[in-house]
């Protein structure tokens, strides 16, 4: 995969595990190129910048010419603040820096989403045309 011409070396998915780079693959949509971070930053585990795979990350922003880099991380208090922290490191070499949606699950009722799901579904509406 890493090496498959096929793929677009110009689009980058940051993800945090192998795992979740092979559910990206099942979704047959993104034909990409991945970085597996190796985790979340975590307080409460004691998991700071220096366990994840940051070096290699922002070594590999500065000698490849990325046109996006997509954070495909978990919708949780972790993954979005390791993708906060991961953003500024990475914004100065990538000028679209994008995030997976997150909300209302295809297939899903309003009446079994949780209270914080339903909020990240409002606050991140769009207009229907």
């Amino acid at each position: 995969m890493c090496r498959d011409p096929k793929r677009d070396p110009h689009t980058l998915c940051i993800v945090e595990s192998v795992s979740d780079l092979w559910a990206m693959e099942r979704s047959n949509t993104y034909r990409g190129q991945y970085f597996v971070l190796g985790g979340n930053l975590s307080a409460m585990l004691g998991v700071g910048p220096d366990q994840l795979n940051l070096q290699p990350l922002i070594e590999r922003v500065q000698t490849t010419q990325f046109n996006e880099a997509i954070f495909a991380l978990s919708a949780t208090l972790d993954g979005q603040t390791t993708m906060h922290y991961v953003h500024e490191r990475i914004s100065p070499y990538v000028e679209n820096i994008s995030s997976l949606a997150h909300g209302v699950p295809v297939g899903g009722e309003l009446d079994y989403l949780d209270d914080g799901t339903l909020s990240t579904a409002l606050t991140h509406r769009y207009k229907v045309a």
